[in-house]
């Protein structure tokens, strides 16, 4: 009966489903992707997400805020959430 509980475990652990990972080829795709993302962090985690969003890397050479979607999308594509919001610490 001991070795249910650690059973239970391994099967949880495998069914876990992968992080979204962000999608920059085109804003629809950016948008729908970080959206999924987001939902991957802890509540805690979600405000810094979308300071990242908003705030890419970049973006101080822009006041533009078309252009600092684009760099958004160039910087974080391939990324997922919680890379961003590691890299934006």
């Amino acid at each position: 009966m001991r070795a249910a509980p650690s059973l239970l475990a391994a099967v949880a652990l495998g069914c876990s489903k992968a992080p979204t990972v962000i999608d920059g080829s085109s804003p629809e795709a950016f948008a729908e992707s970080t959206e999924k993302a987001r939902r991957d962090l802890p509540v805690a985690e979600r405000l810094a997400f979308d300071s990242a969003l908003k705030s890419p890397p970049g973006k101080r050479i822009s006041d533009n805020d078309f252009e600092a979607a684009a760099i958004a999308r160039n910087t974080y594509d391939g990324m997922t959430a919680v890379e961003v919001v590691e890299i934006n610490r």
